[in-house]
């Protein structure tokens, strides 16, 4: 079974969220709402205006980063993160798909970000001129990411922004430049907020090919967390790094409700957490919480976890 401890959802006391963060090494961030319901499911505390507050003072940062996708990473663990996840291949392929032709693509966006704090993409698109619409802005600022040019600022009116990395941070993003302390410190990260897990796993999390996960695996010694005694009820939203850290949910979702939870189109549905196992699946409207359990569900734990979300939202 997987450990709900060691992915916090057993509510440790007073964690702050930087520290689930950098507990967590890196958390799923492409959907916001999303990842600020998954702060929730680890704390009982934590009210959205505090990890707005992180997002602001720059202790946790939205940016590309395990698999190529959006993450919040602690600004102290920049530096090895970014050393592991930059590949900017895939990024100039997608360019060329949108049709962003500039003959320096890296320096056109650099320059159009400098000095100019968070912009949303109709903003950039405006600034640029016509070299890159769409879809193309992004994929435009992510190459200025996968060179430590770039992050996301916070959102405004719920549209992601983007900014320079040395307007936002204070300096671009410099890759550690010892690889081996970088893979040392992914596995121990990934080992703690994974338990239990194997080398595939970690490759499957991270995007790195097998070997170097394998490579790191063994630089970095297993610490799995105790056990909970109390019984673990969580609404964990879309997305979830419960859902996102390993190659399958094969133990945590029977086969008969995969579709329920999966649903096609890259939809992910939130689901109901009950000791680690998806009995359910649950929807909002504002704050108001609907669940469809697969079997039954403890009534009492349920009911708080409702209230919670509630609680979060309002």
């Amino acid at each position: 079974m997987r450990s709900v401890e060691a992915q916090l959802l057993h509510r440790p006391p007073a964690l702050t969220a930087g520290e689930i963060v950098r507990r967590l090494g890196a958390m799923q961030a492409q959907d916001v709402p999303a990842a600020l319901l998954a702060f929730r499911a680890r704390s009982t505390t934590l009210p959205p205006a505090a990890v707005e507050a992180a997002w602001q003072s720059r202790e946790i940062v939205r940016t590309w980063g395990p698999r190529g996708t959006l993450h919040f990473v602690h600004a102290d663990d920049l530096p090895w993160i970014h050393a592991l996840t930059r590949r900017p291949t895939n990024t100039l392929r997608r360019l060329q798909e949108e049709g962003v032709t500039a003959d320096d693509p890296l320096g056109l966006i650099v320059r159009t970000l400098a000095g100019q704090g968070p912009l949303t993409k109709a903003e950039l698109e405006e600034r640029l001129a016509g070299r890159a619409r769409g879809q193309g802005v992004v994929h435009l600022v992510a190459l200025a990411a996968h060179h430590g040019l770039a992050v996301l600022g916070p959102n405004r009116a719920g549209k992601p922004t983007y900014v320079h990395a040395a307007d936002w941070l204070g300096a671009p993003i410099v890759p550690d430049p010892d690889r081996e302390r970088a893979l040392r410190e992914l596995a121990i990260r990934y080992r703690r907020a994974h338990h239990p897990a194997t080398p595939e796993d970690l490759a499957a999390w991270s995007g790195l090919p097998l070997g170097e996960s394998r490579a790191a695996w063994r630089l970095a010694p297993a610490d799995p967390p105790p056990a909970q005694q109390e019984p673990v009820v969580r609404l964990a939203p879309a997305f979830d790094e419960y859902l996102m850290g390993w190659r399958s949910r094969e133990p945590i979702l029977a086969a008969e409700h995969t579709r329920k939870v999966f649903p096609g189109g890259g939809v992910l549905r939130p689901v109901v957490l009950v000791n680690g196992v998806i009995r359910g699946v649950w929807t909002r409207k504002g704050p108001q919480v609907t669940v469809e359990p697969f079997d039954e569900l403890p009534a009492d734990r349920l009911a708080d976890e409702i209230t919670d979300v509630h609680r979060f939202l309002t």
